[in-house]
């Protein structure tokens, strides 16, 4: 009998490529939330199916609207729930706090109270991140599943927030939830907020004499540990396929760390044009940086048998080269 699924945020980097991973590797009908006014070019490849009725179905819904959440879940009756959705912009949420923390908290506990309400009983995947870390010693590193929180932004707070409200549903009401806290991952579609896909579309605009050599930055020495976006979408699926335990946290991410500073260095390399000069920018400096961002992966691991399979230079090469096919057919604005 085939399942059914339901995506929050289809229209994100991570929603359309595990939906993308859904439609190769299970059977399952693909039921995509997503707000009537979220752009759809992430998923531009999905649509010809969907107007098809074929395998994937597009609901718009809002989790700040309640109705359109119980509406969702009536049309969808999902066996799973990967909830994604999130206003998933650290810096962005400096300057749109509300907006964060309502989508964020507010909007998660929609979703779950909706679920119950309904009696469904849909094993569910809550998106929390490794930003709820936030700022760590060096002697916590790598970071486990039980290290403290000390969440540095609006965003990080807001996942906060989402970690526990999941933590809640599963231990009052049952439901069969499972938290991740996702380190930093990239690849295709990556929004140009974050400072990786920054630099590719910068480098990108400048091959296509778009804008001046010259790339803007904010803070380089920030230590990251990058995994594929692709990679991170097969362990999502492994979390509610593979023995799934509800009430447990996993902290995923890749193995490859560097500082920000040398994925731009990687992806200058990559490019003919030499003469690019880097100058920082202050808009895009946090006020409070997570800075020191290693992961413990092992109990997921250990439990679901899963493995980052892409390597870091593959990731920013099809990064670059996402941006270079969307900036050659189409104008972007340098931000």
């Amino acid at each position: 009998m085939s399942k059914n699924v339901l995506i929050t945020g289809i229209t994100g980097m991570v929603g359309s490529h595990l939906a993308d991973f859904l439609l190769k590797n299970t059977s399952w009908k693909i039921y995509g939330l997503c707000r009537w006014r979220s752009s759809l070019d992430n998923v531009d490849h999905l649509l010809n199916l969907a107007n098809k009725k074929k395998r994937i179905d597009f609901i718009y819904a809002d989790l700040n609207d309640y109705s359109s959440l119980i509406e969702a879940l009536e049309v969808s009756k999902p066996n799973y729930v990967f909830h994604l959705a999130a206003q998933s912009y650290p810096l962005t949420s400096f300057t749109e706090a509300n907006l964060t923390l309502d989508t964020n908290i507010i909007g998660t506990y929609n979703l779950l109270n909706a679920i119950k309400q309904l009696k469904l009983e849909p094993l569910i995947h809550i998106c929390s991140s490794s930003e709820v870390f936030g700022k760590v010693q060096k002697e916590n590193l790598p970071i486990d599943e039980n290290c403290s929180y000390h969440p540095a932004s609006p965003y990080a707070i807001s996942k906060v927030g989402t970690d526990l409200i999941g933590r809640y549903f599963y231990e009052a009401f049952k439901l069969k939830i499972m938290v991740t806290r996702m380190f930093t991952h990239t690849g295709p579609r990556r929004g140009d907020v974050f400072a990786e896909s920054s630099f590719a579309k910068q480098i990108a605009l400048i091959e296509q004499k778009k804008i001046k050599p010259l790339i803007k930055v904010g803070n380089l020495k920030s230590l990251r540990t990058f995994a594929d976006v692709r990679d991170a979408v097969r362990a999502y699926y492994l979390l509610l396929t593979r023995n799934p335990k509800p009430g447990e946290v996993y902290n995923i991410g890749g193995t490859y760390s560097c500082t920000i500073g040398d994925v731009l260095n990687f992806l200058l390399s990559q490019s003919k044009i030499k003469n690019i000069k880097i100058i920082e920018d202050l808009n895009r400096l946090r006020p409070i940086d997570a800075d020191l961002q290693i992961p413990n992966t092992k109990k997921f691991s250990n439990h679901t048998g899963w493995k980052p399979k892409i390597k870091f230079q593959k990731t920013m090469n099809d990064l670059l080269n996402y941006w270079r096919k969307r900036v050659k057919n189409q104008n972007f604005l340098d931000r």
